[in-house]
């Protein structure tokens, strides 16, 4: 080989969306923790680890003024997650990491505890199984944390007999008393979540010589023994002083429905009060004041096949300490602004009390706000004045900062520090650089014919011009109910840019950030305003010189591809289709997805078949890329299976005599509803371009050569 040769193999990409291995390299921040006292500030990082085949996280920490580069903290094969700061300034974590003191022990999900004072990290506490989150008040030594038990079980000795027989017996099987079965990939049952208060043991060889790190054993305190399946996927919050958690709590319904109550949980005791619980309704905690006595409430209402979800902010008066006042309704829902027309996200009270930090889609973006609480004005102010989406956000003690991490199409999540007087933005040294992309990106809009402004982003690559126009991939977003509005990993449209495909990211009807009426549009007919919006759009893109309007392409996941689908039976438009983890069949799906309690109220019957791609499979002319993994509980298997068969036996490109198709299925026997394995998401994205490279620009890209085709 020559030299030059050799140094062209061994170059850099342009950029790392030039090449799927670089791209899959770039580092990804999660989470972020503050000290009590504002000093610390730490967050996680994922990396690929030196095979590729998963990524490992560490916890980093960095400078809240924005002046020292950030420093990583922890180091493990296993990796770090779910940081908390202790009241003392202990930082607490999670991992399954080997403990060095006890490295016969199976491994498990254990606490561990950074000191304050630094030095090497220690568990905390550990147990057969496992644990799940950690919670720590902010003004009290109070340290609380989810794990599950099997049901049976009268204590953690006993919890942890019952799971090493279920392990040297080899079973699995799970028996059922109620709904759901599942959810997303997981698995519900046998085991289920609890709350527990982490508190002092006793010393087992009191007066025993030791060094001055020597810590007494930590005992677990059932909080929740009579749970059952109420906390499973619950949000919790405790209070400042520790004494109070507050958390959502399902509540089982008649035929197999369930709704979310708010109950109010006495650390000391375990009591546990339900505070609110409304037909129609669900409740779920957000912050609690600094003076423990106000708690912000999230309200949704259930949907109904007329009308789509109602998300609101309330203010409930929790400082009666008598619970019997309490479950009397002493403490009323007080409205908080339920004239703003978004649905937020509550994260943070300011230290005096004057108000509330949230965050709430908003055009594109998913700004910060602060919404006055003093005289209950609910008046609403934007502080970011960026197009960036905001979460994480965390509050200083003094009350002059917020921190977040922010994304956009523009970067990955970054932690930023907001002055909360002026709403300026500081960038503070992170773990990793931004990621450079090539291209440019532009915000533009269509109007649909009802008058309704159908907003999109357009991602374009280098040198598209008049004299050289870019093929177009329209990307539809799932949910439905959310918002192109944030850095993704699974749909990065820079990757499809660096290909020289121009990216279209529209929010239809039915998409968060435009407020109630641009939701409720599309709201059980789908297949209508969702789908003329995106053809508007469409219209309009294709419209201008820069554009091929001649090589164009739909893709979507989950929602999106089940508008993917829609629009392959309804129009012969685009060259290819790529449909991901999408609805088919509306009438198999609603029973049989995980949630079908909540779908089920979503549309009738007639309805669901009204909107049923299904049932246009012999309009489909156009060649479909389908994708689906077997462990994708809220779009179950089926889909994609019947979705497979119908168009080899069904549509105008079915199967020819001796059984070719121009259509493809892509099978992930053990990826969700997220292809989450870096190599999977390697094939993934390698038999998209190969995919549309066919259909769009007649070329023969080879597949991933790990298919083994």
């Amino acid at each position: 080989m020559a030299a030059e040769d050799s140094a062209i193999l061994s170059a850099s990409p342009e950029t790392p969306f030039h090449n799927l291995d670089h791209y899959l390299a770039i580092p990804r921040t999660s989470g972020l923790a503050l000290s009590p006292d504002g000093g610390r500030l730490v967050t996680t990082v994922a990396t690929l680890n030196p095979k590729g085949t998963e990524y490992v996280t560490a916890l980093w920490e960095l400078d809240p003024e924005g002046r020292n580069q950030a420093r990583r903290i922890t180091r493990s094969a296993k990796g770090e997650t779910g940081a908390v700061f202790a009241v003392n300034g202990d930082l607490y974590f999670m991992s399954t990491r080997p403990d060095p003191e006890s490295p016969d022990a199976d491994a498990v999900n254990a606490l561990w505890m950074l000191p304050a004072g630094g030095g090497e990290a220690r568990v905390a506490l550990s147990r057969a199984g496992g644990i799940s989150s950690v919670m720590a008040a902010r003004d009290s030594d109070t340290l609380l944390l989810t794990a599950t038990v099997l049901p049976g079980s009268t204590g953690e000795d006993d919890d942890e007999e019952r799971r090493k027989a279920r392990k040297d017996n080899k079973i699995n099987a799970i028996l059922h008393t109620g709904y759901p079965v599942r959810y997303w990939d997981a698995d519900l049952g046998p085991s289920q979540p609890r709350l527990f208060a982490v508190e002092p043991g006793e010393d087992k060889d009191p007066g025993r010589p030791a060094t001055v790190d020597a810590a007494v054993p930590l005992n677990l305190r059932n909080l929740t023994p009579d749970a059952g399946g109420g906390l499973r996927d619950a949000e919790a919050v405790v209070s400042p002083d520790g004494k109070t958690v507050y958390s959502s709590f399902e509540r089982p319904l008649a035929k197999a429905d369930s709704r979310s109550v708010l109950v109010a949980i006495d650390v000391a005791t375990g009591t546990r009060t339900v505070l609110l619980d409304s037909e129609g309704m669900s409740y779920f905690p957000g912050p609690v004041s600094p003076d423990n006595r106000t708690l912000v409430v999230l309200s949704e209402s259930d949907t109904t096949p007329d009308a789509a979800p109602q998300v609101r902010l309330h203010l409930l008066d929790v400082g009666v300490r008598d619970t019997a006042v309490q479950a009397a309704g002493k403490g009323a829902l007080v409205p908080l602004a339920h004239d703003w027309d978004r649905w937020p996200r509550p994260a943070a009270w300011l230290p005096d009390g004057s108000a509330v930090l949230v965050t709430a889609d908003e055009d594109g973006a998913a700004p910060v706000f602060r919404i006055d609480v003093a005289g209950a004005t609910g008046a609403v102010t934007r502080l970011t004045a960026d197009a960036a989406a905001y979460t994480n956000v965390l509050v200083s003690p003094d009350g002059r900062s917020a921190y977040a991490l922010r994304s956009s199409y523009e970067f990955p999540a970054e932690p930023v520090r907001i002055d909360l007087a002026s709403g300026h933005v500081l960038r503070l040294p992170a773990p990793a650089e931004r990621p450079a992309w090539s291209g440019s990106l532009e915000r533009v809009e269509a109007t649909a014919s009802d008058g309704t402004r159908v907003p999109a982003y357009l991602a374009l690559p280098e040198g598209a011009a008049a004299g050289n126009p870019a093929p177009l991939l329209l990307w539809i977003h799932g949910g439905p109910l959310g918002s192109w509005n944030a850095w993704t990993w699974r749909w990065n449209p820079w990757l499809l840019v660096a290909r020289g495909y121009a990216v279209l990211l529209p929010d239809p009807a039915l998409s968060t950030g435009y407020g109630q009426h641009h939701i409720q549009r599309g709201w059980g007919s789908w297949g209508q305003a969702p789908f003329t919006d995106l053809m508007t759009v469409t219209d309009s893109v294709v419209a201008r010189p820069d554009i091929d309007g001649t090589r164009t392409a739909a893709m979507g996941g989950s929602f999106g591809g089940y508008m993917a689908n829609w629009v392959a039976g309804h129009t012969d438009r685009f060259d290819a289709i790529v449909t991901h983890a999408s609805l088919w069949a509306l009438d198999q799906f609603g029973p049989t997805t995980d949630t079908a309690h909540y779908w089920l109220k979503e549309m009738t019957a007639e309805m669901a078949l009204e909107n049923s791609p299904h049932l246009h499979v012999e309009k489909i002319n156009t060649p479909m890329l389908v994708i689906h993994g077997d462990k994708d509980y809220r779009v179950p298997i089926g889909e994609g299976l019947r979705l497979w068969y119908e168009l080899l036996a069904g549509s105008q490109l079915a199967a020819d005599d001796d059984g070719n198709t121009v259509h493809r299925f892509l099978y992930f026997p053990d990826e969700n509803h997220w292809i989450l394995q870096p190599r999977h998401a390697r094939v993934w994205y390698g038999v998209v371009e190969h995919f549309l490279a066919r259909h769009l620009l007649d070329q023969d890209l080879p597949v991933p050569p790990e298919l083994g085709l």
